[in-house]
């Protein structure tokens, strides 16, 4: 028996959960978020603090801080979490993939691990992580990003951003190493066989056409109504929509900061000599331009 709290934040449209057994009070947190002011490059707890009195206010023993990918639109509080509520991390296991990929992309210096060491724990598709009366199975659901993986609790799922309400589909696979054939693979072929009757908690809800928040679906719901990936969507027309799509869009506004946080396991980068901790920004990344911006 278990309980779902939920969290939302409408700055990144980010859901966070709180998953929980009343009885024993034991408790996982999934995909925190961070607030940050990207004009004043300023940091706040605010979610993160409901979160909290939330958990202290039911008196919870949150073991496990999860993370369904390095997101690239929020800073994960996990960190913060972590310190304030004696939690552990956890994210997928192909986590090292996407540090590797970012490692270069920021030029962070060579101590910086790809191994995953920052997090307490990479979960491997199928493994479960036992906390307390909870069970949690890992998924690996890649497409998205290739870490991606999907928490499986109670007999409901936790998407992170590959399968979002039937609205509005499926997250965007255009991030390096992302891949739309991947994603058709891990939500028809993984998600899809999955009960019609399975609950679905997705991470993001963008709230189309200004309807009212919604975070929760279900499997059959999905497979009928998903406006870009149904029962009856053939993989080459999945891609090649997905892909047509992806290209149209912007880049998500707290991109760079959140991605070099987020692989770093929430943790902001070191500080400077002077005190300051200061984030990287590359300028037009993928293109040599000169000191005055022309390519």
């Amino acid at each position: 028996m278990h309980t779902v709290q939920t969290f939302f934040d409408p700055t990144t449209y980010t859901l966070t959960y709180v998953v929980y057994d009343p009885e024993s009070r034991d408790a996982v947190i999934v995909d925190p978020v961070l607030d940050y002011d990207v004009l004043g490059s300023r940091t706040s707890t605010l979610n993160a603090d409901k979160v909290i009195a939330f958990a202290k206010g039911k008196e919870l023993r949150v073991g496990w801080v999860l993370e369904t990918h390095a997101h690239a639109d929020h800073l994960s509080s996990s960190q913060y979490l972590k310190n304030q509520l004696g939690a552990k991390v956890a994210i997928g296991a192909r986590i090292r993939e996407v540090q590797e990929v970012f490692k270069g992309a920021f030029d962070l210096p060579p101590s910086f691990p790809t191994d995953g060491r920052q997090f307490d724990r990479l979960l491997a598709d199928a493994e479960v992580l036992q906390v307390g009366s909870l069970a949690v199975r890992t998924i690996a659901t890649p497409g998205h990003t290739p870490a991606c993986v999907t928490f499986e609790i109670g007999g409901d799922l936790f998407t992170g951003d590959a399968l979002f309400m039937d609205d509005y589909g499926t997250g965007r696979c255009d991030f390096p190493k992302g891949s739309a054939a991947a994603l058709y693979d891990s939500v028809h072929g993984k998600l899809y066989a999955y009960p019609d009757h399975t609950k679905v908690y997705v991470g993001h809800d963008y709230q189309p056409n200004g309807r009212a928040l919604a975070y929760e679906t279900t499997i059959g719901s999905s497979k009928k109504h998903n406006i870009q990936l149904r029962a009856d969507t053939s993989k080459e027309a999945f891609v090649a929509a997905r892909e047509a799509r992806d290209k149209g869009l912007a880049a998500p506004r707290l991109l760079f900061p959140s991605v070099q946080v987020n692989i770093d396991a929430g943790r902001l980068p070191e500080a400077h000599g002077n005190g300051v901790r200061y984030l990287r920004i590359p300028v037009n990344l993928g293109k040599t331009t000169g000191d005055d911006g022309a390519p």
